[in-house]
């Protein structure tokens, strides 16, 4: 969104250029270039480079008209060979290191950070040294986003979008007329107005159907926006311009300001200018909190840390406004940080070109500490942002939707709005408790487990003998539960193939005390299954026989607990259903031959959980390895 830029009027033209003697064409484009008009004035250092006309300003000119449209790939290009001049200045090298970075060549882009540094340019080392290790972390993450177009977005920017009471409000610079007469000078789109569309509805877009009612829009630029909770309230961004005034600067330079309005009947109205405003620099981008007490916005007002920064003022009831306050070094840096929003938990997020980030402007969330301050910022890693401006983050109340806007590759137009849906955090969780008296069990370790029995995580039950742990999705785990006087008790399981509005895996593990596990002196063999039943086989009911004939004889007074498994072949429903039928074959054919039912505590089927090999479906398998797994086992839980 090149409108973005425009918060930023910290303008750096002729700073960083010698004096060279002007032609007729170079005052032209220099003309144009300070007229922010940068798709003409890169025309005409094209033409001034073709020319052979003072090549060294053009391409820096050149470079920079490129660097401000948002053009990486091209900027990069001009950038190259501007650093192979003499005597540039030092701020040439950060241009190219951002470039590059735009393009994703990052260790390009290092070297040229660094070389920007040893000149005497102004960064932190420690952005040098984490870069690596914070992409690596980007990279390597899995994708908590999916990213899909809105079908609202036009050929030209369009961003900013925000949802309430059913609707989706968005600024656009697209037009109802073919022939478009009034257009921005620094990207040649038309002027930005902001639209409102029915969230449900699916109708092609009809632009001057959806342009907002009442006297929000002008001829000049408008948006982003927030609204208030009770929906009667709007804030939104807007040029200097009041009736038919374009309110400047003694420069010439017109700023943004924030303004108000009210619903009144379905039309926004009665428009009044915040009172901090100024017409020296710009205040835009506002973003209210969730019980509307306070206003974020972005500025580049005098006192900041640099570029543009986050601000914050605080609204009393009676509608007036505080001080304006700086959200500090956490969130703004020495560059520019802007489009502030709060989610209903008022947890800010924003967007920035200072933080380390994956090229231009980055989405980052934040981390507060229990009195509410600001700690850290946090990327939103991919897909949410790219190497290329991504920005204008939305989040509904349900905490998994909402819109962001980016100009990177493949959408329609200069800026683009994307739906994004977030996929919740996924636990395990479960109560660990005594196979006896079902009391919850307190300070029980837990230890999760890779399916190759790499420690991931430790931990101890609560008062209520409950664990809880965040994992990956589409992972296979395994854990377990121990404790003292206890025999340890665990279940392998899988968080694949799981909806994606699922948030916790239950995972209950009983253990048995020691004290009541004897090892009996007759061994209690286990009973095998064929693969996909639950009858029991001629060789099972012998030593179901023999079971029988122990139990009535040699251990009156015995309790048992029948375990059943399958093999890994399946899915894990399944397997679970199958096991459970073998576990209630083997009962049913205990009590069918008189064995009381108080002397079984549990028939329990684990599905393929706890395996007895490695057939865990990585390896090839034999038949008869398999079949070691399709088993159900005798448990003693009492005997004399």
């Amino acid at each position: 969104m090149k409108f973005r830029t425009i918060i930023i009027v910290v303008f750096l033209i002729g700073l960083n250029t010698v004096v060279f003697s002007q032609s007729g064409l170079q005052k032209k484009a220099d003309k144009l270039f300070n007229k922010f008009a940068f798709v003409e004035a890169a025309k005409t250092y094209h033409e001034l480079i073709e020319k052979g006309d003072n090549i060294t300003h053009a391409t820096r000119q050149l470079a920079d008209s490129y660097a401000y449209m948002r053009n990486p790939d091209s900027a990069a290009v001009y950038y190259k060979l501007a650093v192979q001049q003499e005597n540039l200045p030092k701020e040439y090298y950060y241009k190219y290191a951002q470039a590059l970075r735009g393009t994703k060549d990052y260790e390009a882009s290092r070297l040229w950070m660094k070389r920007f540094k040893d000149a005497g340019g102004t960064i932190e080392e420690a952005k040098i040294l984490n870069d690596d290790n914070f992409l690596s972390s980007i990279f390597n993450a899995k994708p908590q986003y999916t990213l899909s177009p809105v079908n609202f977005n036009s050929k030209f920017s369009d961003f900013g979008a925000y949802e309430q009471d059913g609707k989706i409000y968005y600024a656009s610079a697209i037009h109802e007329s073919a022939a478009i007469k009034h257009v921005y000078g620094w990207n040649e789109e038309p002027f930005l107005d902001i639209y409102a569309k029915e969230k449900s509805s699916t109708d092609s877009l009809v632009p001057h159907k959806l342009r907002l009612k009442g006297a929000i829009n002008s001829i000049y630029h408008e948006g982003p926006l927030t609204i208030s909770q009770d929906g009667k309230t709007m804030y939104f961004s807007r040029n200097n311009f009041t009736e038919k005034t374009l309110g400047k600067d003694d420069n010439g330079t017109t700023h943004l300001k924030i303004y108000k309005a009210a619903l009144v009947e379905d039309e926004w109205t009665n428009i009044e200018e915040l009172p901090f405003n100024s017409d020296t620099y710009s205040n835009g981008h506002p973003a209210l909190n969730h019980n509307g007490s306070r206003l974020y916005f972005t500025s580049d007002m005098p006192g900041g840390f640099g570029g543009s920064d986050i601000y914050y003022v605080d609204i009393s009831d009676d509608d007036t406004f505080g001080e304006p306050q700086n959200l500090g070094d956490r969130v703004n840096t020495d560059k520019n940080e802007m489009f502030p929003f709060l989610n209903d938990e008022d947890a800010l997020f924003f967007s920035s070109h200072g933080h380390l980030g994956l090229g231009l402007l980055d989405i980052f969330g934040t981390a507060a500490d229990s009195g509410g301050i600001i700690t850290n910022a946090i990327n939103l890693g991919i897909p949410i942002n790219s190497s290329k401006d991504d920005f204008s983050f939305f989040m509904n109340n349900d905490g998994v939707t909402g819109y962001i806007a980016s100009n990177r590759g493949g959408g329609l137009g200069s800026d683009d709005i994307y739906e994004f849906k977030k996929t919740p955090l996924l636990n395990v969780e479960g109560i660990v408790s005594d196979s006896q008296t079902n009391t919850p069990i307190e300070n029980a370790e837990i230890k999760l487990f890779s399916i190759d029995n790499r420690i991931i995580t430790t931990l101890k039950t609560d008062e209520n003998g409950f664990y809880n742990i965040q994992i990956d999705r589409d992972t296979n785990y395994k854990i377990i539960a121990s404790k003292d006087n206890y025999k340890e008790n665990g279940e392998t399981f899988t968080s694949s193939n799981i909806e994606n509005t699922i948030t916790a895996i239950t995972i209950n593990l009983k253990l048995n005390p020691l004290s009541n596990i004897v090892e009996s002196p007759v061994k209690l063999n286990q009973i095998y299954f064929d693969f996909n039943k639950s009858n029991i086989r001629a060789d099972a009911a012998q030593q179901l026989d023999n079971l029988i004939y122990k139990l009535q004889n040699t251990y009156p007074n015995m309790t048992i607990r029948i375990e059943s498994h399958t093999d890994v072949r399946g899915s894990n429903d399944f397997n679970d259903e199958l096991s459970k039928d073998r576990a209630k074959a083997t009962y049913i054919y205990l009590i069918s031959n008189g064995i009381e039912p108080s002397r079984i505590k549990a028939y329990e089927g684990f599905g393929k959980r706890l395996l007895s090999n490695n057939c865990d479906g990585t390896v090839r398998c034999t038949e008869e390895q398999h079949q070691l797994n399709r088993r159900t086992q005798f448990i003693v839980v009492k005997t004399e």
